[in-house]
């Protein structure tokens, strides 16, 4: 069971998404489609020399290979590609024309659009507050909260964790590892092996990615890569048995890096889509931390918050959460202090 649901799709889209990523690199520098320096661009880049993007495309044709190989194509699995190929070319010429974060919001919006047409959402919540479900008997207030949840994991999960060298496809293929884990809670019922396979693809998308994008990376996720992990993330979330509170706690701090980071943002009288040097990712490399020690420090975070998260009830989920809230706060605060003493010194 383990090696049909989860070695078998690792493999294959490990090794196909190596191959692509290695193809996509060579392609991308060809054509000149690099990013250069922190000097020349987008003050949130932090790399010095000119780096490809593109990675998107291997992710989601790897993806798309190892579903179409071992998955029953249905109208909710059409409808998930048909948004992932959205997010993939508009990916591609955000890596050529460098597209408005409105525009790629409402990509965003599109995409999860067509998944909830599909009937894919969000009918139930455990109750976090004892035994049971609380049920959403209104399919306009399903569709709304499910359309809200990718987006927003679509978003935060670009914003937060992917930010330096090895960062993001390390923090994916962690978490989907997870969300797989979750389906072999119900690996009798024929109906959850996708949501297996899918979670352990993505697994192997990621991990192919990851061989070129560990310090001292050859390629960036590009806005493509980043937001298929979110949006990949997020509905595997869904089709996993509505564990929107698990993923939360995998994802825990990028996610609250997000919202502490959004939050300043607003009370700057800043645009709360436009990028900075605010995450905490690029704090701890203020600190000294070098890029090898904050992506595995990420990786690291996840794998541990994932553990947590399969073993915990619904109640102490929310607890957790909370508590991953003010952790990430109370860093981020702590830091900003000491980075503050230090400069006045």
């Amino acid at each position: 069971m383990i090696t049909q649901l989860a070695i078998y799709p690792f493999i294959l889209s490990l090794i196909i998404s190596t191959a692509l990523t290695y193809i996509t690199i060579q392609i991308y520098k060809s054509l000149g489609l690099v990013d250069k320096s922190t000097k020349q661009q987008h003050a949130k880049n932090i790399h010095t020399s000119p780096v490809p993007r593109g990675g998107g495309i291997p992710i989601f044709i790897a993806m798309l290979f190892v579903t179409l190989t071992l998955i029953k194509i249905d109208s909710q699995i059409a409808a998930i590609f048909v948004g992932a190929i959205i997010i993939a070319i508009t990916g591609i010429l955000d890596d050529i024309f460098d597209i408005s974060p409105y525009i790629r919001l409402a990509i965003g919006l599109l995409a999860a659009f067509i998944v909830v047409r599909s009937g894919i959402g969000i009918s139930y919540i455990s109750n976090p507050l004892g035994a049971g479900v609380i049920e959403f008997n209104m399919q306009f207030l399903t569709n709304i909260l499910t359309i809200i949840w990718i987006v927003w994991g679509m978003n935060f999960v670009n914003m937060g964790a992917k930010g330096l060298d090895g960062q993001l496809p390390g923090v994916t293929m962690v978490a989907a590892i997870v969300m797989g884990m979750l389906s072999f809670r119900f690996a009798n019922d024929f109906a959850a092996w996708p949501s297996a396979y899918l979670s352990f693809a993505l697994a192997g998308s990621y991990a192919g990615l990851l061989i070129f994008n560990v310090y001292p990376q050859k390629i960036m996720p590009g806005w493509g890569g980043g937001a298929l992990a979110g949006y990949f993330l997020a509905v595997l979330s869904i089709l996993s048995g509505a564990k929107v509170a698990t993923a939360l706690i995998v994802l825990g701090v990028p996610l609250m890096d997000v919202i502490y980071v959004i939050a300043r943002r607003i009370a700057e009288h800043k645009s709360p889509v436009w990028g900075d040097t605010n995450h905490l990712h690029h704090k701890l490399l203020q600190l000294g931390w070098s890029k090898r020690s904050v992506a595995l420090f990420y990786w690291t975070v996840t794998a541990i918050l994932g553990f947590i998260a399969l073993q915990l009830n619904s109640q102490m989920k929310i607890y957790t959460i909370l508590i991953i809230a003010v952790s990430v706060g109370g860093a981020l605060l702590w830091i900003n202090l000491s980075l503050s003493s230090s400069q006045s010194e």
